[in-house]
């Protein structure tokens, strides 16, 4: 799908194709966003009685994502993008998990009490939550023509969707007193993404979507964001032994992925991350308080020995140090504290020279 106002935005997709490969056509990928000095479209208003309403009124959020892409500035390989979003635990709302909302995320009610009752957990194309994001999609896609890519919502299968079923806290015991259980329910929710994933990935390449979602990467590759936040709270075998499987499985159902690691209790993982063939990247979160990228390039370095790309972000002023402790290839970047076009301009001007 064109973007009106991005003349080049063929090539943009094209260098977002590339970086799956760790290939460059002639600069890593490199976006930058800032708002317009003179907004061209005027925000929806918020009158919705409780936090819920506001979520749920797919009217409402496709305005706003449409303001926000007319609003902005897209720089580089920069596209405007919006994904229907009900919050991270929305895949296990399609189970029956009830969500409550708070002003910028949402959670789960857990809902599995007893492991006898596992295999009466089933997704409902009735239940509510599906139809929402059903809804939001729809009016995000009708909003979006020309203007900005819609993208697949938030969906967490795997071990973060049993976390929710079960309860995180609860599940660190089942780890040790019912770890067949896990890996059970875990192999068969990931079999049921897949069916979910091809749902979503046939109706927006039907409407002539390039391929999008949170983490900002738009492609016209088949691709989304494996992860498991749960992980940060087992050890490495703990992983590998009940986990690992299902998220190579996922891996295999793409073309491309990347894979969000959440966290230095996550990052006891990565190797045994890296060794999965089928995974493309590595979107390394350090978290609050966790520093900044520049303190973690040996874990970016990491995974480019391993031939992952990387996804990272850093303030104009460190380029030069990203580019002398990285290689451009596989790299997909968000360069910040840029806020007009002269600066802009300026930071892909050096990033060209990056080899």
């Amino acid at each position: 799908m064109p973007v009106e106002r991005i003349l080049d935005w063929e090539q943009r997709l094209d260098r977002q194709d590339a970086f799956w490969r760790c290939e460059i056509i002639d600069r890593p990928v490199v976006c930058i966003t800032f708002p317009k000095r003179e907004p061209e479209y005027m925000p929806p208003a918020s009158d919705h009685p409780t936090l819920r309403d506001r979520w749920m009124d797919a009217e409402y959020n496709a305005e706003l994502a449409l303001a926000t892409a007319l609003n902005t500035e897209f720089m580089g390989d920069a596209l405007p993008q919006a994904y229907p979003n009900l919050g991270p635990e929305v895949f296990s709302a399609f189970f029956g998990c009830e969500l409550e909302f708070g002003e910028e995320t949402s959670w789960s009610v857990p809902i599995l009490e007893d492991w006898a009752e596992a295999d009466k957990l089933q997704l409902s194309r009735d239940n509510i939550y599906w139809k929402k994001i059903i809804e939001l999609t729809d009016a995000l896609l009708e909003a979006g023509k020309g203007a900005f890519y819609t993208g697949i919502t938030d969906l967490h299968p795997g071990g973060d969707a049993v976390a929710a079923f079960r309860d995180p806290h609860q599940l660190n015991f089942d780890m040790i007193e019912a770890p067949e259980q896990v890996k059970r329910l875990v192999d068969r929710v990931t079999a049921i993404y897949k069916e979910v994933f091809d749902f979503y990935y046939d109706k927006l390449t039907a409407a002539g979507q390039a391929i999008s979602s949170w983490a900002g990467i738009v492609s016209r590759e088949r691709w989304l964001i494996p992860s498991n936040d749960f992980s940060c709270m087992i050890s490495p075998k703990m992983f590998q032994d009940v986990f690992l499987e299902s998220i190579v499985e996922e891996c295999r159902h793409y073309e491309a992925s990347i894979y969000h690691l959440d966290g230095p209790g996550a990052l006891r993982h990565l190797d045994a991350l890296l060794e999965i063939a089928e995974l493309s990247a590595i979107q390394w979160v350090y978290g609050a308080g966790g520093g900044s990228a520049r303190d973690w390039l040996g874990v970016y370095k990491k995974c480019q020995t391993a031939g992952k790309g990387i996804q990272l972000d850093f303030p104009a002023g460190e380029i030069d140090l990203f580019m002398e402790e990285l290689r451009p290839e596989g790299v997909w970047c968000t360069v910040t504290s840029v806020s007009n076009r002269e600066e802009a301009e300026a930071v892909l001007r050096r990033l060209a020279e990056w080899r």
